[in-house]
């Protein structure tokens, strides 16, 4: 049996050790609203803090200063909120990080070839970020690669599981012509990587993301699992919205897996916000970007109506843990919200 065959990627709702995320340093992620954002990472690491240790990671000394002042102000207890010092170009760590695995030898972190989203220049520091995790936390790293050997474009934003060896992907983000990561690669080689270094026995193919993600496409914001055999799908009712046909699309895409899936697929669908948009900008606003701790889940909100539908959907989902809205309006102007900012360790 291979390596990979005795890998698995255990599901978000699972034990964590710790939660990582970088803080914020660079303003034009945020143009003209950058003034607000530390508070919001200072409100995360205050929610998070009390469930399982957070481990920061500040790009300048200077920028360390800046986070302990903000999170003493927020009562976080640095105790259980380390920082560490490691340069970053962004402090999206879902993407830019490693994900952690449970493999032959033990927990372990697999990476990914980090090309800001086949976007942006500068990512010459965010892809160094696993090595940088992998070293603080002394535990191995695994770079994942391509059938040709070359390293493996991906980010975790895109990649969801249940635990068991499901995944859910989206078309739009692995196999369609718009900011291509890895060319020539099938989805038949996407899959056998996916078995490679997650232990993903069964992937789940959506079609369409969220409108105004500028990642084109992934699950994060559209479809998460919240138990073994239960999906949250967001869905947009309005035929006049964006992400209207999208939904529909995926809707069916999940009643045709549940009918295969061991043991039954339940799917929940949770409403979009009104769009957010700001200078003319659709921005990925959605509920389904919220972030699982061992004791609590984030939920980003938005000033909406919908906030408490949606915060009361999740409450439902997750009996055993506290349901916290964080503001995410000014956040999502920087085209990413909660579960684009954290990665989890798991335990």
């Amino acid at each position: 049996m291979s390596a990979g065959a005795l890998r698995r990627w255990p599901a978000e709702w699972e034990p964590h050790a710790a939660t990582w995320i970088g803080w914020p340093h660079h303003e034009p992620d945020w143009p003209g609203k950058f003034e607000p954002i530390p508070w919001v990472y200072a409100e995360i690491a205050r929610v998070v803090h009390r469930s399982e240790p957070v481990r920061v990671l500040c790009s300048s000394e200077d920028h360390a200063e800046d986070a302990r002042a903000a999170l003493l102000a927020h009562d976080v207890d640095l105790e259980r909120c380390a920082l560490h010092v490691v340069p970053t170009d962004r402090v999206w760590l879902r993407d830019s990080g490693a994900t952690g695995v449970y493999g032959p030898d033990g927990f372990e972190w697999i990476g990914w070839k980090f090309n800001a989203w086949a976007k942006y220049e500068n990512y010459a520091r965010d892809a160094l970020v696993p090595d940088s995790i992998a070293e603080l936390t002394n535990r191995p790293l695994v770079w994942a690669m391509r059938p040709d050997g070359r390293p493996l474009v991906l980010e975790g934003g895109g990649i969801e599981t249940d635990g068991a060896g499901t995944m859910l992907v989206t078309e739009e983000w692995l196999l369609s012509d718009v900011q291509v990561r890895n060319p020539g690669m099938t989805r038949a080689d996407y899959e056998h990587a996916f078995a490679e270094y997650l232990g993903i026995t069964r992937t789940i193919w959506l079609g369409n993301g969220a409108a105004g993600d500028d990642t084109h496409g992934h699950v994060d914001d559209i479809c998460r699992f919240v138990d073994g055999h239960t999906i949250t799908l967001a869905y947009e009712e309005d035929p006049a919205d964006d992400n209207h046909e999208s939904s529909i699309d995926n809707l069916r895409r999940l009643e045709l897996a549940a009918k295969s899936f061991p043991g039954g697929l339940r799917i929940v669908k949770l409403p979009y916000p009104r769009p957010v948009i700001m200078e003319g900008e659709r921005l990925p606003a959605s509920y389904a970007n919220f972030y699982i701790a061992n004791d609590v889940v984030i939920v980003p909100t938005f000033n909406d109506r919908n906030d408490r539908t949606a915060l009361n959907i999740l409450a439902d989902l997750f009996p055993g843990r506290d349901v916290v809205g964080i503001h995410a309006v000014d956040l999502v102007w920087g085209l990413g919200t909660l579960h684009c900012l954290t990665q989890q360790q798991p335990g």
